[in-house]
């Protein structure tokens, strides 16, 4: 990776713990059952993780995603993606029925190339309406519109059920693209098939729908081959200089 995008991310990972730093040396919140039951360092230790997740969150990961799609050879890239697609009245009638069925749960996932293709098959009503989708990520590269829902890794059914709806809107409007539903990393385990946060698993399989991105599929799917490895030595190289202001400000706060 070239470095001007390397240091992009550096900065990126560096502003999310000196904000968390900068908001936890702010006066702590009152909160008497927490002082009575707790001790000061799970006390400090919890505000500080609850801050970080709060900074290193949905902004973060997109600009990410963007800087390393960028140095993967994107001739553009953009955070939060407006699209107009024109679609049949059916298969949008298609799409919405899909979604709520397996919200019902009437019916079970099949299986992202199976739904697609039964979707194809569907009788066109010639008349047709505009939608406007919204991606996290949406990057162009060789000509190919790629799009992207990138959500938390245990995200809720009606993220999920969003993301798959416009996933399929996007490939039915334009086969050519490439649309993915992506989550940063697996909280699970390292394989795809380890991933076992059960909420949404019914609106995609998660374990095998191509377009479900986990962790190091997601990052190389958008990087590169090699971009998790080197986006994560990045962050341990930032780590040397944030531990340092983390031990600082331990020491102030005489933790």
């Amino acid at each position: 990776m070239d470095k001007k995008y390397r240091d992009l991310i550096a900065q990126e990972f560096r502003s999310c713990v000196n904000g968390t730093i900068s908001r936890i040396s702010e006066s702590e919140t009152y909160r008497p059952f927490h002082t009575a039951l707790l001790s000061e360092e799970v006390i400090f230790w919890s505000r500080f993780e609850r801050s970080f997740s709060t900074s290193f969150g949905q902004r973060v990961i997109e600009e990410i995603a963007k800087i390393v799609a960028l140095s993967n050879g994107a001739e553009q890239a953009q955070r939060q993606k407006t699209t107009i697609v024109t679609l049949d009245e059916a298969l949008i009638n298609g799409v919405d029925q899909h979604i709520q069925s397996l919200r019902d749960g009437k019916c079970t996932d099949q299986g992202w190339d199976t739904t697609l293709a039964d979707l194809k098959k569907i009788k066109l009503s010639g008349h047709t309406r505009q939608l406007r989708i919204i991606s996290d990520l949406w990057w162009k590269k060789d000509g190919i519109d790629h799009y992207a829902s990138l959500k938390t890794v245990k995200p809720n059914i009606d993220q999920t059920a969003v993301a798959k709806e416009d996933c399929l809107r996007l490939t039915l409007a334009d086969p050519q693209c490439k649309a993915y539903f992506g989550l940063p990393y697996n909280p699970y385990g390292e394989s795809k098939t380890d991933y076992n946060f059960n909420p949404p698993m019914g609106i995609f399989d998660f374990h095998k729908d191509p377009v479900v991105l986990i962790g190091k599929e997601m990052w190389e799917t958008i990087g590169g081959n090699g971009c998790y490895d080197e986006i994560l030595a990045i962050a341990k190289e930032v780590g040397l200089e944030t531990k340092k202001s983390i031990a600082e400000l331990l020491k102030k706060k005489g933790k």
